[in-house]
């Protein structure tokens, strides 16, 4: 495990935007784990005094917050890991919070020890895990502690009950496309659904979003993520139901796959819609038939200037989860100015209905622990892509 801190007060600006950064020293401190030093017993006992016992485990801290991160430093995931708590050493330096103190333990070598460790070592605060299966995992014991966690999984299914979720999920990509599109004029809309849990899931998404804002899905095929099972349900959709949009409800790859046989399928004038997962995928523009594409994800603006002060100082480029351990420590500073060390710490605050600003835009907990985002809808152009419609800067009352 190792910590880390920063060593200047919080200032207001570095807490909202990235904006100017401040230039600050910080220290990375290893934890040791020390044997207890014996003292002479009985009346015979001679020498000078000694020192009082060293106990095992972290020493403690009466002027900070300890918070835990839980990410993998090992193992296959090891390099996201890195990255996130990369991020979160960023975060503290350019805000120069000294009121926080972050120790990062290692999800790879076995969560349930993770999770033991970071409550022995008396953190009032879980930042990560990555996975809902680490998450899941991780939420009966930090109950029990009465430890929070603040996850970077997207799976709305572990969230609840002090588990509260950041991740990027795909139904408000949905809801805000399909919003966007309604807004345009269409009304009639198809989808291509993989199968297994994202697939559900964006499905449902798209069938509420019609439900609450109107119009009609007129067709939504099914496929496993093979080439022959792709090409079917297109042909399956056809272009006899007059749809006027295709949700591609996948990753980049697949929509590269997918856009080329649905305009030889008829729909060469339908618009294509896409996910957040869309966001990471630069090849997209270069494919003529996914030009003019919508799809919403958080906004890259902010991350853009991350990604460039990460590089400077650590010599690589940073995963765009890197972004959400960012967004973690604004968060805990902020609140942090009015959480007194030691105490428990305030979960009511995550749910404030003002939210939170980060690089990736605005956000905020429901009480259903899962953050709600303020989207933007991009488009894709042979150039890159394009914002059309700009995230909202904040949540209304």
């Amino acid at each position: 495990m190792a910590e880390t801190g920063a060593l200047r007060q919080a200032n207001s600006s570095s807490r909202r935007y990235l904006g100017r950064i401040i230039a600050v020293a910080g220290a990375l401190l290893l934890a040791a784990c020390q044997t207890m030093v014996p003292r002479g017993t009985g009346p015979e006992a001679t020498g000078p005094a000694q020192p009082a016992p060293v106990q095992p485990g972290l020493p403690s801290d009466t002027q900070r917050h300890r918070v835990a991160l839980l990410v993998p430093l090992s193992g296959s995931n090891a390099g996201v890991g890195q990255s996130i708590a990369n991020a979160t050493t960023l975060a503290l330096l350019d805000t120069g919070a000294q009121t926080v103190r972050i120790t990062s333990y290692d999800t790879g070598k076995g969560i349930a020890g993770a999770v033991a460790s970071a409550i022995a070592d008396g953190n009032r605060l879980i930042l990560g895990p990555l996975t809902a299966d680490e998450a899941s995992a991780a939420a009966a014991p930090a109950r029990k502690a009465g430890v929070p966690i603040i996850s970077f999984s997207n799976d709305t299914g572990v969230a609840g009950n002090g588990v509260f979720i950041m991740g990027y999920t795909p139904a408000q990509s949905v809801e805000r496309v399909v919003g966007y599109a309604r807004a345009k004029g269409v009304s009639k809309f198809a989808a291509l659904v993989p199968g297994g849990v994202y697939g559900e899931r964006t499905g449902n998404a798209l069938l509420s979003a019609i439900r609450q804002g109107g119009g009609t899905v007129v067709a939504m095929q099914n496929y496993d993520r093979s080439a022959g099972s792709l090409t079917a349900a297109i042909k399956r959709l056809g272009p006899a139901s007059g749809y006027e949009a295709v949700l591609i409800a996948d990753g980049g790859r697949v929509a590269i796959q997918a856009a080329p046989l649905l305009r030889k399928s008829g729909a060469a004038t339908a618009r294509i819609l896409g996910t957040e997962l869309w966001n990471t995928e630069s090849d997209l523009s270069a494919n003529a038939a996914l030009r003019g594409a919508w799809f919403a994800s958080v906004s890259d603006a902010y991350y853009r200037q991350l990604a460039t002060k990460y590089r400077a100082r650590f010599n690589a480029a940073p995963y765009r989860l890197a972004a959400m351990g960012y967004d973690a420590v604004l968060l805990t500073v902020r609140i942090a100015q009015d959480w007194r060390p030691g105490s428990a710490f305030p979960v009511s605050r995550l749910t404030d209905k003002g939210g939170f600003a980060g690089i990736d835009g605005a956000f905020r907990f429901g009480s259903d622990g899962v953050a709600q985002r303020a989207l933007e809808v991009q488009q894709v152009d042979a150039s890159g892509f394009t914002v059309i419609d700009a995230a909202p800067r904040g949540f209304g009352e």
